[in-house]
């Protein structure tokens, strides 16, 4: 796989430096930079070498491994993962279990690359396994109470240590951790603005559509409004592939119970999904299991012909590649790091006939309000000025 040149920069900052932070925007491609950097190291390591990747869901740790292993040559490599999830891979949270498997390949003279989350990574820090190069992704989360123990042991005793994230989360005060914290996480090694990348081709510029309604009648159901926002949105942009993010599972729950918004839906050519942490995970009224949600996801991103809508409430957020979304419809206000993620879920490249990611807005409320604003000043910072727009932890 032929790296970008933004990418191969940041390959070239990492190989220079053993720790820092690679600031890349969502869709810029961070992935391919961390297994091309494991395949250089491979040359130099002829004992064994343990690699550390960190994902913050078991979905993406999972989505992780697939990518890398397209690329990497698994002759004399083990994988390993370490999180609660289902994978036909070998699994565990056992820290006896982790450092027996570790240190039998390392003593074979092989390879291991360990796939992890953030809320694992702790029982790897209980194997006290040796571990050579680490890649922590999305890596705002590290910076959690429960997950910076972990993520400062490891910057402390791994040889080579890398922050991936397009979003940072700094902090103003002593008392919590922050990105700006040099010690743990070093400098920014590398960062690429992202009109750079709109520019050169790789991603898409955001459009916003900010769509005023009335506000609610006392006698109005807010389900009502909801079906009314997307089913309009639908109509009027003539978009194929949209993603809705709902405030909260209720609200998810109400509008497929309360309105006829799948019956919409099914009379416009449109097939519906929803995930959330509450219902789990459903297609055209069907509960499925999260393989089959995000294989059929991936799938119909990929099918030109194909009209969907996916609705959920965070889990989509962050990593998962979904390369033909068009438009994403913000039915609740976010923070500045969910808000940059969000908005890259559709600025991926598709088809010829996709020249930019939509964002649409409702305003009938406060929270339409402060949304707009706040996604017309994420957008401006970042897709605008080319600035790091950081999450900062003030108290």
């Amino acid at each position: 796989m032929q790296l970008r040149p933004h990418q191969q920069d940041a390959l070239d900052a990492m190989l220079a430096y053993d720790k820092g932070q690679i600031v890349i925007p969502t869709g810029g491609g961070k992935t391919p930079v961390m297994f091309h950097d494991l395949i250089v190291n491979c040359q130099y390591i002829d004992n064994g070498m343990t690699t550390v990747v960190v994902a913050p869901r078991i979905l993406l740790a999972e989505q992780l491994c697939s990518e890398f292993l397209e690329h990497i040559d698994t002759t004399n490599t083990h994988i390993l993962h370490v999180h609660s999830g289902e994978t036909h891979h070998f699994s565990t949270t056992n820290p006896s279990k982790i450092n027996l498997f570790v240190n039998t390949a390392r003593t074979a003279g092989e390879n291991v690359i360990i796939f992890t989350t953030y809320h694992s990574l702790h029982r790897l820090q209980q194997a006290d396994v040796e571990v050579n190069t680490i890649y922590f992704d999305e890596a705002h989360n590290s910076v959690q109470r429960n997950f910076f123990p972990a993520t400062e042991h490891f910057s402390a005793v791994a040889d080579r240590c890398y922050f991936f994230t397009a979003t940072r989360r700094t902090s103003a005060t002593i008392s919590k951790p922050g990105m700006n914290d040099s010690e743990v996480y070093g400098d920014v090694i590398y960062r690429v603005p992202a009109p750079k990348l709109v520019n050169e081709g790789y991603i898409l510029p955001p459009v916003i559509k900010a769509k005023k309604f009335e506000v609610l009648k006392a006698n109005e159901i807010s389900a009502d409004r909801d079906c009314n926002n997307i089913i309009e949105t639908l109509q009027e942009n003539s978009t194929s592939k949209v993603l809705v993010c709902v405030k909260s599972a209720k609200q998810l729950i109400n509008l497929m119970t309360q309105t006829d918004f799948a019956t919409q839906l099914n009379d416009m050519g449109y097939s519906y999904l929803y995930i959330t942490s509450k219902t789990g995970a459903v297609i055209d009224g069907q509960k499925v299991n999260r393989e089959v949600f995000f294989d059929t996801l991936n799938a119909w991103g990929k099918d030109s012909s194909k009209k969907f809508v996916c609705l959920h409430r965070s889990i989509l957020s962050e990593g998962i590649n979904v390369s033909e979304l068009e438009t994403v419809v913000f039915l609740r206000n976010m923070d500045v790091i969910e808000m940059t993620q969000t908005i890259g879920r559709v600025l991926r490249k598709g088809s010829d006939c996709k020249t930019f990611g939509l964002c649409v807005v409702p305003i009938y409320s406060q929270v339409g309000i402060s949304t707009e604003k706040r996604l017309q000043n994420v957008v401006d910072t970042v897709f605008g000025r080319g600035e790091m727009l950081d999450s900062v932890v003030k108290r």
